[in-house]
C-alpha cells in the first residue's frame, strides 16, 4: 500500500474525485482517501504508474504536499470537489 499526502482535500466530495480519478488509472486499485489526515492510500500493480498517480492528483488540484501549491492548483480542487459532491448525491 503507497500513500501520499496531498494538499487542498477538504471532504468527501474531494475524496470522491480522488477516488473515481485514481481508479481510471490502470495499474492503481483500492483506493482510500483519509480527509483528516489529508492522505490517500493506494496499491499499485505496476511500479510506474506512480507518477501518473502524482500527475493525475495534481492535476485534479490535490498536489503531494511538499510542491508547489498554486492559485490555479487551488482552483482546481475547488472545481473537483464541487464534482464529487454532485456524483456522490
Amino acid at each position: 500500500m503507497r500513500t501520499i499526502k496531498v494538499l487542498n482535500l477538504k471532504c468527501n466530495g474531494c475524496a470522491n474525485t480522488i477516488t473515481k480519478g485514481l481508479l481510471s488509472i490502470e495499474g492503481v486499485e483500492n483506493v482510500s482517501v483519509d480527509v483528516a489526515t489529508s492522505k490517500v492510500s493506494f496499491i499499485l500493480t505496476e511500479e510506474e504508474t506512480l507518477n501518473s498517480v502524482k500527475e493525475k492528483l495534481t492535476a485534479m488540484g490535490y498536489p503531494e504536499v511538499g510542491n508547489n501549491n498554486t492559485i490555479i492548483h487551488k482552483t482546481k480542487s475547488f472545481i473537483s470537489c464541487a464534482t464529487g459532491r454532485i456524483i456522490a448525491e
